[in-house]
Protein backbone atom coordinates (compact mmCIF):
# COMPACT_ATOMS: atom_id res chain seq x y z
CA UNK A 1 0.00 0.00 0.00
CA UNK A 2 2.04 3.42 -1.35
CA UNK A 3 1.01 6.40 0.18
CA UNK A 4 -2.35 7.81 -0.61
CA UNK A 5 -4.65 11.21 0.10
CA UNK A 6 -5.77 11.55 3.71
CA UNK A 7 -9.29 10.41 2.15
CA UNK A 8 -7.58 7.04 2.29
CA UNK A 9 -4.59 6.79 4.51
CA UNK A 10 -5.47 4.26 6.82
CA UNK A 11 -6.58 0.71 5.39
CA UNK A 12 -9.98 2.03 6.08
CA UNK A 13 -11.04 -0.33 8.59
CA UNK A 14 -15.07 -0.89 8.71
CA UNK A 15 -14.27 1.95 11.21
CA UNK A 16 -12.68 4.14 9.51
CA UNK A 17 -12.62 6.80 12.19
CA UNK A 18 -9.49 6.42 13.40
CA UNK A 19 -7.51 7.55 10.17
CA UNK A 20 -10.56 8.90 9.34
CA UNK A 21 -10.22 11.68 11.83
CA UNK A 22 -7.09 12.94 10.80
CA UNK A 23 -6.65 15.30 13.33
CA UNK A 24 -4.20 16.98 11.24
CA UNK A 25 -1.80 19.08 13.16
CA UNK A 26 -2.61 18.00 16.31
CA UNK A 27 -2.24 14.68 15.87
CA UNK A 28 0.88 15.41 13.50
CA UNK A 29 2.67 16.42 16.89
CA UNK A 30 1.05 13.59 18.53
CA UNK A 31 2.86 11.21 16.41
CA UNK A 32 6.08 13.57 16.85
CA UNK A 33 5.52 13.04 20.84
CA UNK A 34 5.19 9.21 20.05
CA UNK A 35 8.24 8.79 18.25
CA UNK A 36 10.02 11.27 20.51
CA UNK A 37 9.51 8.69 23.90
CA UNK A 38 10.28 6.03 21.56
CA UNK A 39 13.86 7.45 20.52
CA UNK A 40 14.62 8.24 24.28
CA UNK A 41 12.69 6.53 26.77
CA UNK A 42 14.33 3.09 27.56
CA UNK A 43 12.62 0.88 29.53
CA UNK A 44 9.32 3.37 29.46
CA UNK A 45 6.06 1.75 29.46
CA UNK A 46 2.89 2.82 27.69
CA UNK A 47 -0.43 2.29 29.32
CA UNK A 48 -2.63 1.27 26.68
CA UNK A 49 -6.30 1.47 27.64
CA UNK A 50 -8.73 -0.58 25.69
CA UNK A 51 -11.13 1.11 22.84
CA UNK A 52 -11.79 4.18 25.77
CA UNK A 53 -8.70 5.89 23.89
CA UNK A 54 -9.99 5.84 20.43
CA UNK A 55 -12.75 6.91 18.82
CA UNK A 56 -15.50 4.41 18.78
CA UNK A 57 -16.02 2.15 15.47
CA UNK A 58 -17.21 -1.30 14.40
CA UNK A 59 -13.88 -2.93 14.26
CA UNK A 60 -12.79 -1.49 17.85
CA UNK A 61 -12.71 -4.68 19.36
CA UNK A 62 -11.95 -5.47 23.16
CA UNK A 63 -8.33 -5.30 23.61
CA UNK A 64 -7.27 -5.27 27.23
CA UNK A 65 -4.83 -3.03 28.16
CA UNK A 66 -1.45 -3.31 27.49
CA UNK A 67 1.99 -2.18 28.50
CA UNK A 68 4.28 -1.43 25.97
CA UNK A 69 7.97 -0.91 26.82
CA UNK A 70 9.00 1.96 24.56
CA UNK A 71 12.54 0.83 24.12
CA UNK A 72 12.10 -2.30 22.29
CA UNK A 73 10.65 -0.59 18.75
CA UNK A 74 11.05 -3.56 16.76
CA UNK A 75 7.61 -5.76 16.77
CA UNK A 76 10.31 -6.62 14.67
CA UNK A 77 12.98 -7.86 17.02
CA UNK A 78 11.52 -11.72 16.40
CA UNK A 79 13.67 -13.72 14.59
CA UNK A 80 12.67 -13.62 11.07
CA UNK A 81 10.56 -16.56 9.91
CA UNK A 82 13.10 -17.57 7.47
CA UNK A 83 16.13 -18.36 10.27
CA UNK A 84 13.54 -19.41 12.49
CA UNK A 85 12.16 -22.09 10.73
CA UNK A 86 15.82 -23.81 10.18
CA UNK A 87 15.45 -25.22 7.10
CA UNK A 88 15.39 -24.17 3.04
CA UNK A 89 11.89 -23.83 2.13
CA UNK A 90 10.58 -23.61 -1.81
CA UNK A 91 9.74 -20.40 -2.25
CA UNK A 92 6.59 -19.72 -5.42
CA UNK A 93 7.49 -16.98 -7.19
CA UNK A 94 4.09 -16.05 -7.32
CA UNK A 95 3.68 -14.31 -4.13
CA UNK A 96 2.49 -17.75 -2.17
CA UNK A 97 5.44 -18.38 0.06
CA UNK A 98 6.41 -21.97 0.22
CA UNK A 99 5.53 -23.50 3.53
CA UNK A 100 7.83 -26.81 3.85
CA UNK A 101 11.50 -26.72 4.71
CA UNK A 102 13.60 -29.53 5.47
CA UNK A 103 14.09 -28.18 9.06
CA UNK A 104 10.24 -27.13 10.04
CA UNK A 105 6.99 -25.74 8.39
CA UNK A 106 5.46 -22.84 8.44
CA UNK A 107 2.33 -24.50 8.67
CA UNK A 108 3.59 -26.24 11.89
CA UNK A 109 5.22 -23.17 13.42
CA UNK A 110 1.56 -21.78 13.34
CA UNK A 111 -0.22 -24.16 14.74
CA UNK A 112 2.22 -24.43 17.40
CA UNK A 113 2.27 -20.21 18.10
CA UNK A 114 -1.77 -20.23 17.45
CA UNK A 115 -2.68 -21.36 21.23
CA UNK A 116 0.82 -19.00 22.77
CA UNK A 117 -0.66 -16.15 21.44
CA UNK A 118 -4.45 -15.94 20.73
CA UNK A 119 -4.46 -15.91 16.97
CA UNK A 120 -5.67 -18.06 14.31
CA UNK A 121 -3.09 -20.43 12.48
CA UNK A 122 -4.85 -19.94 9.80
CA UNK A 123 -4.52 -16.27 9.98
CA UNK A 124 -0.90 -16.35 11.36
CA UNK A 125 0.11 -18.41 7.81
CA UNK A 126 -0.64 -15.59 5.97
CA UNK A 127 0.96 -13.11 8.59
CA UNK A 128 4.34 -15.82 8.05
CA UNK A 129 3.98 -16.31 4.47
CA UNK A 130 3.81 -12.20 3.73
CA UNK A 131 6.71 -11.85 6.27
CA UNK A 132 8.87 -14.31 4.09
CA UNK A 133 7.82 -12.90 0.59
CA UNK A 134 8.19 -9.54 1.65
CA UNK A 135 11.89 -10.84 3.27
CA UNK A 136 13.15 -12.32 -0.27
CA UNK A 137 11.28 -9.25 -2.56
CA UNK A 138 12.14 -6.31 -0.33
CA UNK A 139 15.20 -7.45 2.37
CA UNK A 140 15.38 -3.39 3.32
CA UNK A 141 11.75 -3.34 5.04
CA UNK A 142 12.44 -6.17 7.81
CA UNK A 143 8.57 -5.95 8.25
CA UNK A 144 7.48 -8.81 11.19
CA UNK A 145 4.96 -11.07 10.96
CA UNK A 146 4.10 -9.77 14.48
CA UNK A 147 3.22 -5.84 12.65
CA UNK A 148 1.07 -7.65 10.20
CA UNK A 149 -1.00 -9.42 13.04
CA UNK A 150 -1.22 -6.66 15.43
CA UNK A 151 -2.94 -4.63 11.85
CA UNK A 152 -5.52 -7.43 11.81
CA UNK A 153 -5.96 -8.11 15.31
CA UNK A 154 -7.59 -4.32 15.04
CA UNK A 155 -8.65 -4.47 12.12
CA UNK A 156 -10.99 -7.60 11.69
CA UNK A 157 -10.22 -9.90 14.88
CA UNK A 158 -7.66 -11.65 12.32
CA UNK A 159 -10.44 -11.76 9.46
CA UNK A 160 -13.39 -12.78 12.85
CA UNK A 161 -14.90 -9.62 12.82
CA UNK A 162 -19.26 -10.18 13.34
CA UNK A 163 -18.83 -13.92 13.98
CA UNK A 164 -17.63 -14.50 10.79
CA UNK A 165 -15.38 -17.85 10.89
CA UNK A 166 -11.69 -17.51 9.12
CA UNK A 167 -11.60 -20.67 6.64
CA UNK A 168 -8.82 -23.14 5.85
CA UNK A 169 -9.02 -21.24 2.29
CA UNK A 170 -8.60 -18.66 4.48
CA UNK A 171 -11.70 -16.36 3.34
CA UNK A 172 -14.53 -15.42 5.93
CA UNK A 173 -17.81 -17.32 6.47
CA UNK A 174 -19.32 -14.40 5.53
CA UNK A 175 -17.56 -11.60 3.82
CA UNK A 176 -16.11 -8.31 6.10
CA UNK A 177 -17.61 -4.91 4.50
CA UNK A 178 -17.13 -2.15 6.58
CA UNK A 179 -19.29 1.13 7.21
CA UNK A 180 -20.32 3.51 3.77
CA UNK A 181 -17.89 5.99 4.19
CA UNK A 182 -20.46 8.65 3.24
CA UNK A 183 -19.36 11.56 5.50
CA UNK A 184 -21.78 10.39 8.34
CA UNK A 185 -20.28 9.59 11.87
CA UNK A 186 -17.01 11.08 11.81
CA UNK A 187 -16.01 8.94 8.68
CA UNK A 188 -14.51 10.16 5.77
CA UNK A 189 -16.71 10.93 2.44
CA UNK A 190 -15.45 8.85 0.01
CA UNK A 191 -16.97 8.12 -3.52
CA UNK A 192 -17.59 4.96 -4.91
CA UNK A 193 -14.22 4.16 -6.97
CA UNK A 194 -14.77 0.20 -7.65
CA UNK A 195 -18.76 0.13 -9.06
CA UNK A 196 -19.40 -1.56 -6.00
CA UNK A 197 -17.77 -4.68 -7.13
CA UNK A 198 -15.71 -5.05 -3.99
CA UNK A 199 -17.56 -3.52 -1.26
CA UNK A 200 -21.40 -4.44 -3.03
CA UNK A 201 -21.95 -0.22 -2.81
CA UNK A 202 -22.69 1.68 -5.95
CA UNK A 203 -22.63 4.97 -4.05
CA UNK A 204 -19.78 5.37 -1.68
CA UNK A 205 -16.31 3.54 -0.86
CA UNK A 206 -17.01 0.41 1.85
CA UNK A 207 -13.65 -1.09 3.42
CA UNK A 208 -13.70 -4.81 2.76
CA UNK A 209 -11.69 -7.88 4.45
CA UNK A 210 -9.47 -8.82 6.70
CA UNK A 211 -6.87 -5.51 6.48
CA UNK A 212 -9.78 -3.19 5.74
CA UNK A 213 -8.89 -1.89 2.39
CA UNK A 214 -10.61 0.86 0.67
CA UNK A 215 -11.48 -0.63 -3.15
CA UNK A 216 -9.40 2.02 -4.60
CA UNK A 217 -6.00 1.54 -2.36
CA UNK A 218 -6.71 -2.35 -3.21
CA UNK A 219 -6.54 -1.57 -6.91
CA UNK A 220 -3.26 0.10 -6.47
CA UNK A 221 -1.82 -2.42 -4.30
CA UNK A 222 -3.63 -6.25 -4.61
CA UNK A 223 -1.51 -8.83 -4.23
CA UNK A 224 -1.88 -13.13 -4.62
CA UNK A 225 -0.60 -14.10 -1.80
CA UNK A 226 -1.63 -18.04 -2.20
CA UNK A 227 -0.55 -17.77 -5.41
CA UNK A 228 -4.62 -18.79 -6.99
CA UNK A 229 -3.90 -16.46 -9.78
CA UNK A 230 -6.64 -14.29 -8.08
CA UNK A 231 -6.22 -11.09 -5.96
CA UNK A 232 -9.04 -11.00 -3.23
CA UNK A 233 -8.67 -8.24 -0.55
CA UNK A 234 -11.49 -11.12 1.31
CA UNK A 235 -8.49 -13.91 1.32
CA UNK A 236 -6.10 -13.43 4.02
CA UNK A 237 -3.21 -14.31 2.26
CA UNK A 238 -3.82 -11.70 -0.65
CA UNK A 239 -4.75 -9.19 2.30
CA UNK A 240 -1.76 -9.77 4.37
CA UNK A 241 0.84 -9.37 0.98
CA UNK A 242 -1.09 -6.42 0.03
CA UNK A 243 -0.76 -4.91 3.38
CA UNK A 244 2.93 -6.10 3.55
CA UNK A 245 3.10 -4.10 0.23
CA UNK A 246 1.90 -0.79 1.29
CA UNK A 247 3.91 -0.88 4.96
CA UNK A 248 7.21 -1.17 2.82
CA UNK A 249 6.86 1.33 0.38
CA UNK A 250 8.82 3.91 -0.40
CA UNK A 251 11.88 2.47 0.45
CA UNK A 252 10.28 1.84 4.75
CA UNK A 253 12.64 -0.02 6.91
CA UNK A 254 9.76 -1.31 9.34
CA UNK A 255 12.64 -2.97 12.44
CA UNK A 256 13.63 1.33 12.46
CA UNK A 257 11.48 3.49 14.65
CA UNK A 258 10.70 5.94 11.85
CA UNK A 259 9.82 3.59 9.42
CA UNK A 260 7.65 1.67 11.66
CA UNK A 261 5.78 4.28 12.81
CA UNK A 262 5.96 5.75 9.20
CA UNK A 263 4.66 2.61 8.06
CA UNK A 264 1.61 2.63 10.82
CA UNK A 265 0.69 6.49 10.00
CA UNK A 266 0.00 5.52 6.21
CA UNK A 267 -2.02 2.52 7.29
CA UNK A 268 -4.48 5.01 9.77
CA UNK A 269 -3.34 8.07 10.45
CA UNK A 270 -3.88 8.29 14.19
CA UNK A 271 -1.43 7.93 17.09
CA UNK A 272 -3.51 5.72 18.69
CA UNK A 273 -4.11 3.37 16.63
CA UNK A 274 -0.04 2.69 15.85
CA UNK A 275 0.14 2.93 19.76
CA UNK A 276 -2.66 -0.19 20.03
CA UNK A 277 -0.90 -1.99 16.85
CA UNK A 278 2.40 -1.88 18.08
CA UNK A 279 0.98 -2.68 21.87
CA UNK A 280 -0.36 -5.96 20.32
CA UNK A 281 2.54 -6.89 18.15
CA UNK A 282 5.18 -6.45 20.87
CA UNK A 283 3.01 -8.91 22.96
CA UNK A 284 2.70 -11.19 20.12
CA UNK A 285 6.46 -11.16 19.92
CA UNK A 286 7.22 -11.40 23.25
CA UNK A 287 5.22 -14.67 23.54
CA UNK A 288 6.66 -16.37 20.82
CA UNK A 289 10.60 -15.26 21.73
CA UNK A 290 9.88 -16.48 25.20
CA UNK A 291 8.48 -19.95 23.76
CA UNK A 292 12.23 -20.32 22.05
Amino acid sequence: MGSRDASESGESRQSQPRHRHAHGRAVGARLVAVLGVLGLAVGAVWGLKQAAALDPSPTTLEIPALSVQAADVQPGSVTPLNSALKGPRKQRPSGGAGTQGSGGSLTAWAQRTSPAIGVPSRALLAYGKAEIVTRQTNPACRLSWATLAGIGRVESDHGRYGGAVLQANGVPSTPIIGVPLDGSGGNKNISDTDGGRLDGDPEVDRAVGPMQFIPSTWASHAADGNGDGVANPQQIDDAALAAAHYLCAGGRDMSSAEGWWAGLWSYNQSAEYGKMVFGLADQYARAVNSRS
